[in-house]
Parts: structure tokens; C-alpha cells; sequence
């Protein structure tokens, strides 16, 4: 999406105003209000990107790779998943809202495709862009007049410079979940996915990327094997866990381990996301900071750090016991 987008001239005296104005409401409404508007829009388009690349499967990882066809796909992707956030339903077009026919346009890249049937009707104009990480929802009505002159040969036009001051904003420049892969050195993502087994590249992943939540889909997308769970337990030393460990690094899960990752200062994981951390982070509260340090067995989870418990009181004595 272009950087420097033009201010909203869609305030009240603004012709589309009113219009543009209920159908916010209710789509805000819909979302569970504002903020869940904001999050649930923004993780939908992250997965709808993510599940075309197709990571584990094909080994791509970036939007860059895909093919024309599969880039064409994510905007229908994007369509079907945004009417199953609002739960809203199909119609002439694209959905209905408030009675109104609505065109669901997605784009990734600078401009939205306007077909000739959607003309003087209203449109959500969907954007994100990879590169900076954010995203973009706006309410529109497609008068020609906001529209280019010229078309493509699907008689398709496109946002004039003009018509882009006409567009009222629910989301704009918002961030979204990157690109995972687009966050860690270029050469450290060749050092990971060079293992030749789903294990060694799992290893290399939490290895390279410390003190950052991970979550499945990318353990997934880096081991590129059904079972990429059964990696990360503690197997009798050939686990990632045990390996890990005996690199002086500590693996830990946002469900099991919640209160030590507290503890240790590391960011907020969700129950489905693990991170990794040097040993000496736990280590670093001295003799009796109550860290467990030995190697973990095979439990789910790793057993550090663990608070040590206070010591128990004396017996009461009994009446009249000296």
C-alpha cells in the first residue's frame, strides 16, 4: 500500500457520510466493538496469507513466492473469511449490510480493482502490506467519478488519487502479525532450514531466534513433519528439549510454564507458543533464587524455574509438653 495516503474527506457534509458512517457501526458492532474489530481483522488476513504460502508443505515463505494464480486466491480467501468474522451474508455482490449490496475488494499491493457492477455501491477496500506489517480497512462508495479513466481488460478500474481522500477509515496503517520469516536475518534462515532432519531444524530454529514467542504454525513450517510436536519433548536425550539444554538453553512452553517465563522477564507467551532462553537467565538470581537447573525427564514440560518451598513449621507442642 502507498505510504502517503491523502487525509478522509468522509465527515459529516460529505455526501457518502451517512451511509458510510451506519455501515461502520454495524460492522464494528458485528466485530464485538472496536478493538476486536481491530485484532480479529488483522490475526484473519495474517492466516489467509499464511495458508496459501503453505510453508510445511511447499517450503515457501514469503508472498513473493507464490504464483499468480494462488495471489488471485487470497483476496476470495479474504472475502470468504471477512463475511465468517462478521458473520454476514452473501449477495449480489459480495455481502449485504444494513440492506445495501457491498463489494469486499482485497489487495496487497498499492490500489484496489473496482469491477463495473459494483459502480455507486458501497465497498470494503481490504489492504495489507507485508513489507511494513500493516494493514488496512475502509468503507468507500464507487462513484465513477473517484474512479480512473482508464481500465483493464476486465473493464476493471481503479482508485483515482482523488478518490483515495474518499475512503473512511475503520483501520489504517494498523499493525498486523509480520511475516515471521521476514523477522529474522536472511542468513540465519538459511542456517535453519540447511538441517536435514525436521529435528535439526527445529534445534536450529530456537537456537537462532531467543527471547521471542514461536508459535506452532512455525514449528510446523520448520520442521515440515506431522508429527513437529513430538519434537519439542524431553526424549531420554534426544529430544529438542534435551538438546537444547545441553547447548545451555532452556526451551519453555506459554502453558506450562507461564509463571517461569514470568519470572525469568521473558515476553507474554499464548499457551500454543513456546520460547527459547540462555540458561544463565534463570541462573542469574544467584544461590537460592530457587531455579532448578538439573536436565528435565520426559515430562511435557521442562521443571525450572521452580520456586523452592519454604520450610515447614515445628509440630505444635501439646498441653502441658515441656
Amino acid at each position: 500500500m502507498k505510504k502517503h495516503i491523502p487525509p478522509s474527506l468522509v465527515s459529516p457534509g460529505h455526501p457518502d457520510h451517512a451511509l458510510l458512517a451506519r455501515l461502520a457501526v454495524d460492522i464494528t458492532r458485528r466485530a464485538g466493538g472496536p478493538a476486536a474489530l481491530a485484532d480479529g481483522f488483522a490475526a484473519m488476513l495474517r492466516q489467509c496469507v499464511d495458508d496459501v504460502i503453505m510453508t510445511p508443505k511447499t517450503g515457501r515463505r514469503s508472498y513473493e513466492e507464490l504464483e499468480k494464480t494462488e495471489k488471485t486466491y487470497i483476496g476470495t480467501r479474504v472475502e470468504i473469511e471477512l463475511r465468517a468474522l462478521l458473520n454476514l451474508p452473501k449477495g449480489r455482490l459480495d455481502t449485504v449490510i444494513l440492506g445495501h449490496d457491498v463489494d469486499i475488494k482485497n489487495t496487497m499491493g498499492g490500489n484496489w480493482m473496482i469491477p463495473t457492477e459494483a459502480i455507486d455501491h458501497p465497498c470494503i477496500l481490504i489492504a495489507a502490506d507485508e513489507a511494513r506489517a500493516v494493514c488496512y480497512l475502509g468503507l468507500f462508495v464507487a462513484h465513477a467519478g473517484y474512479l480512473t479513466a482508464g481500465q483493464n481488460k476486465d473493464a476493471k478500474k481503479s482508485l483515482s488519487a482523488a478518490g483515495f481522500a474518499n475512503i473512511l477509515w475503520l483501520l489504517r496503517d494498523h499493525p498486523y502479525p509480520p511475516n515471521f520469516w521476514r523477522t529474522v536475518p536472511a542468513p540465519d534462515v538459511e542456517r535453519i532450514f540447511a538441517g536435514g532432519t525436521g529435528n535439526a531444524r527445529v534445534i536450529s530454529l530456537f537456537r537462532h531466534v531467543q527471547r521471542r514467542p514461536i508459535s506452532r504454525d512455525v514449528i510446523e513450517a520448520t520442521a515440515r513433519q506431522k508429527d513437529f510436536m513430538r519434537r519439542l519433548r524431553a526424549d531420554g536425550g534426544g529430544g529438542t528439549r534435551d538438546r537444547l539444554l545441553s547447548e545451555g538453553l532452556l526451551l519453555l512452553n506459554g502453558h506450562y510454564d507461564a509463571a517461569r517465563i514470568a519470572a525469568l522477564g521473558l515476553p507474554h507467551c499464548t499457551g500454543s507458543e513456546f520460547i527459547c532462553c540462555p540458561v544463565t537467565d534463570a541462573a542469574t538470581g544467584g544461590a537460592g533464587s530457587g531455579f532448578d537447573l538439573s536436565p528435565p525427564g520426559t515430562q511435557a514440560e521442562i521443571d525450572l524455574p521452580r520456586p523452592t518451598p519454604p520450610p515447614a513449621p515445628p509440630p505444635a507442642k501439646a498441653r502441658g509438653q515441656k
